[in-house]
């Protein structure tokens, strides 16, 4: 089950290069694939057991790879109640971004097999419990993206691409090096993660290549980059403003959770000594990153770059939750570490919905410059009313996803770190201004007269805009749907 969900993308993609031909029966094929991968996402994460088996891996499938007597590397994936809600969410966010592909009109079978390559390598991601294999789907994302942005992108896109490879590239670096470092430090010459997990404080400072703090800051730096994290994130802006639609869905909704998903399942999994130790500098990167986000946030005049510099904002809340763990003995809950999970989903699914948003005003205003929007609501209800749905669960309102997952991190890290929580919910204060001033300026106010003809969002580019309100609305009234997964994990 779990090998069919990660790769029915790609094998999707070698039957579009090999055999369909024609864009409408190739849009039409892309989205058979996508919703075939959604349905098996869909059955991944309900018949797994999220219950008290959370806390352990399900669906596995093992199949030796490279066996040699000092190195051994199987093919292995599996779940559990950390990564199974992550392959649902890609699973789901690959969907969407094949349909708000419907209008490209360039190369539109290469589009799509990069997108379907794009969707299997992340799920892969999400799925491997062999770290080489882990670290193989992580480097197969980046040349998607890369044609995705260079080749379908506007703007300054050739250097925009350039710069998210030049910089994810050397995250990979830090990655390898880490994984390198872990492998010499056993003797069982295994890239397991269940044996490595399984042994709690995987390592000891004896047996260790290389000291474990080196170590635990290796793997950081690698997820940093793609969370990403101040001063790491300069990518980040410049990708979403010139990436297509679809590429900053997947961007936003699933790649930047890869560097998130690492640090829980890595960083806190197999150096919880050293995650406890440098809490203080993990929660004050999260702090800065934050307020830094929202401060420039702030000052943006296109939707894309505003949606971007906000998630810079908002993947800051996850060290702040992973910072938690840094409470005195007896005071350590899991509501950080369960928020710091559960804002990896929620926000996954809001920035979809506002980059999607953003595409159809886009696809049909022909701009994103704020200042030249307005009047939108009355012309476009229908993609108005979802962009609205989606600023305010960014803003933290009550009884949408994003409340959920930021008031569980602020009450795990208020435990370990008073002030610094105080100082990072100043960034939910300044997200409802910079929220509420975009949706002011650019949906409300007069109807603009080159807007009279505009057309709302049709049938088929409402499917997206349903389904991520549904789950944002969902997990806001009912939470326990995820965070009693993560809590059992």
């Amino acid at each position: 089950m779990l090998t069919l969900t990660v790769f029915v993308p790609a094998i999707g993609a070698i039957l579009l290069l090999a055999l369909v031909r024609g864009d409408r029966v190739v849009r039409g094929f892309a989205f058979l694939v996508g919703l075939v991968d959604l349905l098996l996402s869909a059955v991944v994460f309900l018949s797994f057991d999220r219950g008290e088996g959370a806390a352990r891996f399900q669906l596995i499938d093992r199949l030796d790879w490279i066996t040699a007597e000092t190195f051994n590397a199987s093919y292995l994936l599996g779940v559990d109640g950390l990564s199974a809600p992550m392959v649902l969410l890609t699973g789901l966010l690959g969907f969407c971004a094949i349909i708000a592909s419907w209008s490209i009109k360039e190369r539109v079978r290469e589009y799509f097999i990069w997108l379907l390559l794009l969707q299997t390598a992340v799920m892969g991601v999400f799925a491997s419990l062999d770290f080489l294999l882990f670290f193989l789907f992580w480097e197969l994302e980046l040349l998607p993206m890369y044609m995705l942005i260079a080749s379908w992108g506007t703007g300054r896109k050739t250097y925009s691409a350039m710069k998210f490879l030049i910089f994810t590239i050397l995250g990979s670096a830090f990655l390898l090096v880490g994984i390198v470092a872990i492998f010499l430090s056993q003797s069982t010459g295994s890239f397991d993660m269940m044996i490595l997990l399984e042994q709690g404080s995987m390592l000891s400072a004896s047996s260790a290549a290389v000291p474990l703090s080196l170590m635990f800051w290796l793997f950081f730096a690698a997820f940093a980059v793609k969370l990403p994290t101040w001063p790491v994130h300069t990518w980040l802006p410049d990708a979403h403003t010139d990436a297509p639609t679809a590429a900053s869905v997947m961007l936003a909704g699933v790649m930047l959770k890869m560097g998130g998903y690492g640090l829980l399942r890595v960083n806190v999994g197999m150096f919880p000594g050293e995650v406890r130790t440098f809490a203080w500098a993990l929660i004050l990167l999260g702090v800065i990153s934050v307020l830094y986000g929202a401060v420039v946030t702030l000052r943006q005049t296109d939707l894309k770059r505003l949606i971007a510099n906000s998630s810079v904002s908002h993947m800051g809340l996850v060290l702040v939750g992973i910072g938690s763990v840094g409470a005195a003995a007896g005071q350590v809950t899991g509501s950080g570490l369960n928020g710091a999970a559960l804002q990896l989903f929620t926000h996954g699914t809001i920035t979809a919905l506002l980059f999607v948003g953003v595409g159809l005003i886009y696809d049909k205003a022909h701009t994103r410059y704020i200042p030249d929007l307005g009047g939108l609501a009355s012309r476009m209800p229908i993609a108005a009313a979802a962009l609205a749905i989606a600023g305010f669960a960014s803003l933290g309102l009550p009884g949408l996803s994003g409340f959920v997952s930021e008031i569980l991190v602020f009450f795990g890290a208020f435990r370990a770190f008073p002030l610094q929580t105080l100082l990072s919910v100043l960034g939910i204060i300044l997200a409802a201004g910079y929220i509420l001033w975009m949706l002011e300026r650019s949906l409300f106010g007069p109807s603009r007269e080159r807007f009279a003809t505009i057309t709302d969002a049709s049938p088929l580019e409402a499917i997206p805009l349903a389904l991520l309100v549904v789950s944002i609305v969902l997990v806001g009234v009912y939470p326990a749907i995820l965070t009693d997964v993560f809590d059992n994990a």
